[in-house]
């Protein structure tokens, strides 16, 4: 059976045992897969306010118990040392190394944060029979940083990441009302065309991800990406902090159109 067609379950049972350590596109069609993001909990109440401010980029799904690996409202057996393919661990801004695993890095006042991903709007897009260029070639979606500054929230800043897909000039509207129906995956586009307009020099060269076409009759289409929090991670230079690694995400228990129980956290989120 390809992984493809396989549950949820079998899916993060092969993520756990660590053979599967890929990209996660068109796997578990119909729930919700999200960016990570791991942080002590000092920072935690900082980066809540900065995904509030940057809903597009970050659309905050869940946040963890201080502590406590196991995100249960995404997932009843969801444990984040052990469920994503390959994690990012930065130390002072700097991206150290990128295990399959974070079990013994797992600290006690950890705090995860899960964010929304575009592979779950994807789904919608091949439903609607438009060819997604990475899926059809099993490889990462291109992502590049941009020149869009989100709005800060104490020492969390930095420019906006996007991915981009080709879309056929006939269809872009097709696409853009399909997408904004997933507002906690990204939602519509932040832009569409000329690439240079929001800082991207040369679409060949995506900053995370491979490069993909786009054909002559169609356009480059870039929307919000979750990775956006390791731009403003790094540039907080905080002691250690560990994220997915771009393509690798969790994929959770829900229902990608189901009602988010967005906050498992103890502390009151004070986010104004």
């Amino acid at each position: 059976m390809s992984i493809t067609s396989l549950p949820v379950t079998a899916i993060r049972a092969l993520i756990r045992s660590g053979e599967m350590t890929g990209q996660t596109a068109g796997l578990a069609n119909g729930y919700l897969q999200a960016n990570l993001v791991i942080l002590p909990e000092q920072y935690a109440l900082d980066f809540a306010r900065y995904c509030q401010r940057n809903p597009k980029p970050c659309p905050l799904v869940g946040i963890s118990n201080s502590g406590n690996p196991k995100f249960q409202s995404l997932g009843s057996d969801l444990d984040l040392t052990t469920d994503v393919p390959s994690y990012n661990i930065y130390e002072y801004g700097k991206l150290i190394r990128s295990p399959h695993q974070i079990t013994d890095l797992w600290q006690e006042d950890f705090v995860g944060f899960a964010l929304g991903c575009s592979h779950t709007f994807e789904e919608a897009l091949v439903k609607r029979d438009f060819d997604i260029w990475h899926l059809l070639h099993n490889q990462t979606v291109p992502m590049f940083k941009t020149s869009i500054q989100t709005v800060p929230s104490q020492i969390f800043s930095g420019e906006m990441v996007v991915t981009m897909r080709a879309i056929p000039r006939d269809r872009l509207h097709e696409a853009v009302e399909i997408s904004k129906q997933f507002p906690l995956a990204h939602g519509a586009p932040v832009h569409v065309g000329n690439p240079a307009e929001i800082g991207i020099k040369d679409l060949s060269q995506p900053d995370w991800g491979d490069a993909a076409p786009v054909p002559e009759d169609s356009t480059p289409v870039f929307w919000a990406c979750g990775v956006t929090p390791q731009i403003a991670i790094t540039n907080a230079e905080l002691p250690i902090a560990i994220t997915h690694k771009p393509g690798s995400m969790l994929i959770t228990d829900i229902h990608d159109r189901a009602e988010i129980p967005v906050l498992d956290q103890e502390f009151t989120l004070s986010i104004t």
